[in-house]
């Protein structure tokens, strides 16, 4: 089965992981198109050719670099009728013209079609990106949903198709994982964009309420960063608080292995609800028990591997890490919950096996296999 796979994420090295867990499936002949960087956010993520044993890694200019929903692959077309491919995955929303113009070129050359979806909020968009959506919905054999919320918009918005939820990425759980821990305070973690959905009022609020020694160490950037430092100075707390604006994703497993908790606290907004949470699982894979608000796929992530509250409730995160910080042997216990449901659900190998179940249903004329009736991949 030759399976193509266009992916801007996959620019990424460490994402690559599951494109060769992909191509260790002996039915699959894999090829991935990537571009040669993306503009993310004043950032340009340049190509790194990390994990790229077992399938051919084509790299395919791009138009409109960095604008979301308008780039797009001026070759792509004519790649797809040179590679014949039985089954394209268009790893982009059903909105984007990457997408629209990918399925039409792969129902013309007669390939069975995926796409991706992250998009949990039920958003109408105006033309021509609504148009590009009714038409991938009326396309596509099936859609890949990185949360159960998506599953439920595709559904209001009439797709009644085929649509798995798979995480878009997993963890490399070698690199990822427990390592010594010095003797130190209690530390909270947080790691993500320094924005106020992600609830970091609810966080300090909780601070404030949490007794004995602790300390805070934040990881990332954005305009909640001064935030936090004027609420640390102006308590007092200065000295408990790290902010750490940089750190390069091969380093994140030293950096988790200096939390004794990593919380989550995402607050939903008229525009935006937590899709997935990624540091979750990074985090639980280096047995680092986690506490996570309610909002959006949290809950589904972290399963009953950690500790829940409802979002924007600073008294009962508070409570949450309080009981930790108390416990101990109660947060080992979670640390460990957390890695084994990593090791069942959120690896790069377990994702790659369902992704590669996808294709292998697309192939067969009795469709999708190992789905339950709403046609998903329960995790």
């Amino acid at each position: 089965m030759r399976v193509l796979l266009v992916s801007k994420a996959c620019v990424v090295g460490a994402y690559q992981t599951k494109l060769e867990a992909i191509a260790r499936d002996p039915d699959i002949e894999l090829t991935v198109v990537v571009p040669p960087s993306w503009r993310e956010k004043g950032n340009t993520l340049t190509l790194e050719r990390v994990h790229t044993q077992g399938y051919e890694l084509r790299i395919e200019p791009i138009r409109f670099n960095g604008q979301f929903h308008l780039f797009y692959f001026p070759h792509l077309g004519r790649l797809i009728r040179q590679l014949r491919p039985d089954v394209v995955h268009i790893d982009e929303e059903p909105y984007n013209l990457a997408t629209y113009l990918a399925v039409r070129a792969a129902k013309r050359s007669g390939a069975s079609v995926a796409a991706f979806t992250w998009q949990n909020l039920n958003r109408a968009y105006p033309w021509p990106f609504a148009g590009f959506e009714r038409y991938v919905y009326a396309t596509v054999d099936a859609i890949i949903a990185g949360n159960h919320q998506a599953v439920d918009v595709l559904r209001a918005k009439g797709y009644m198709g085929s649509a798995p939820v798979i995480p878009q990425f997993g963890v490399d759980e070698l690199h990822f994982a427990p390592q010594l821990r010095a003797l130190r305070p209690f530390t909270i973690g947080y790691a993500g964009r320094l924005v106020e959905s992600k609830g970091l009022d609810t966080l300090m609020q909780a601070l404030e309420c949490l007794t004995g020694d602790w300390r805070l160490l934040v990881v990332g950037s954005g305009e909640m960063a001064t935030n936090i430092e004027s609420w640390a100075q102006e308590r007092g707390l200065a000295e408990r608080i790290e902010l750490r604006s940089r750190v390069p994703s091969t380093e994140m497993p030293e950096v988790y292995n200096e939390m004794d908790v990593l919380v989550l606290p995402s607050r939903t907004t008229t525009n935006w609800m937590e899709q997935f949470g990624r540091v979750l699982t990074e985090a639980m894979s280096c047995e680092v028990p986690v506490v996570g608000s309610d909002s959006g796929e949290i809950p589904n992530v972290i399963g009953d591997a950690g500790l829940i509250f409802p979002e924007g409730d600073a008294a009962g995160l508070a409570e949450r890490l309080q009981r930790l910080k108390s416990d101990r042997l109660f947060a080992d216990s979670l640390g460990h919950a957390g890695r084994e449901r990593v090791l069942q659900y959120y690896t790069q190998d377990s994702i790659a096996r369902q992704t590669a179940a996808v294709y292998r249903g697309l192939n067969e004329a009795s469709g999708l296999v190992g789905l339950d009736e709403r046609g998903i991949i329960a995790s």
